[in-house]
């Protein structure tokens, strides 16, 4: 399902293990061992040698984009957009979606994108790159969602949003039918969104205020 050379998880905090559950279960598709095609990629003074989840560490500097496919596994999303911007020009992006995930044929889904278990993405959706959707997640039909999005578990979004880029929405937040949100911005956790949020910011309660 992957068709992939070595797969790198940038990163090596909680969320990108969790990404590295999602590759075992497809690299068992392919009858593969993960242990042997799979690596965290971290900055060589964050390196010490030691395996994570019987997974490898690599340094940035032995990296080589033309043995491996990537995956940013870092959940903020600005800090996301520089790392995929600091990588080599030249680098290839993987998908990952969890085989538990309910993805319909009718969603355009864009590079570098992860999928989490339990999640369900209905019709005529377009998911931009880089994007998160995280555990139980929902997003409803004709949504299109910007590059880098950061959906936290259990986010709700019905259908006919439209979400700009580098937004990150907190675990268990709503967004009603036809909302419109706006670049960078940030939805708390548990957040319930009824109307259009036109310019960035944190945004928190029920319904939701820019903080």
């Amino acid at each position: 399902m992957m068709n992939i050379k070595k797969l790198c998880i940038v990163g090596a905090g909680g969320f990108a293990r969790e990404v590295l559950l999602i590759a075992i279960e497809l690299f068992k598709l392919e009858g593969v061992d993960y242990s042997e095609n799979t690596f965290f990629l971290v900055k060589d003074e964050d390196w010490n040698g030691e395996l994570i989840m019987n997974v490898p560490q690599l340094k940035e500097s032995d990296f080589d984009p033309n043995l491996y496919e990537v995956v940013v596994a870092v959940g903020d999303p600005v800090l996301r957009k520089k790392i995929v911007e600091k990588m080599p020009s030249n680098t290839s992006y993987t998908t990952l979606i969890h085989p538990n995930a309910d993805v319909s044929d009718f969603v355009t889904i864009n590079e570098g994108v992860i999928i989490t278990s339990g999640v369900k993405v209905t019709c005529n959706i377009v998911i931009g790159k880089h994007s998160q959707l995280n555990l139980n997640t929902t997003i409803g039909h004709d949504c299109v969602i910007g590059d880098y999005f950061t959906a936290s578990p259990s986010v709700n979004v019905s259908g006919n949003c439209k979400i700009g880029e580098q937004v990150y929405i907190g675990t268990g937040a709503a967004l009603r039918e036809g909302i419109e949100i706006a670049n960078q911005s940030v939805i708390g956790m548990g957040a319930v969104v009824v109307k259009n949020i036109q310019e960035k910011g944190v945004y928190i309660g029920n319904p939701a205020r820019k903080m």
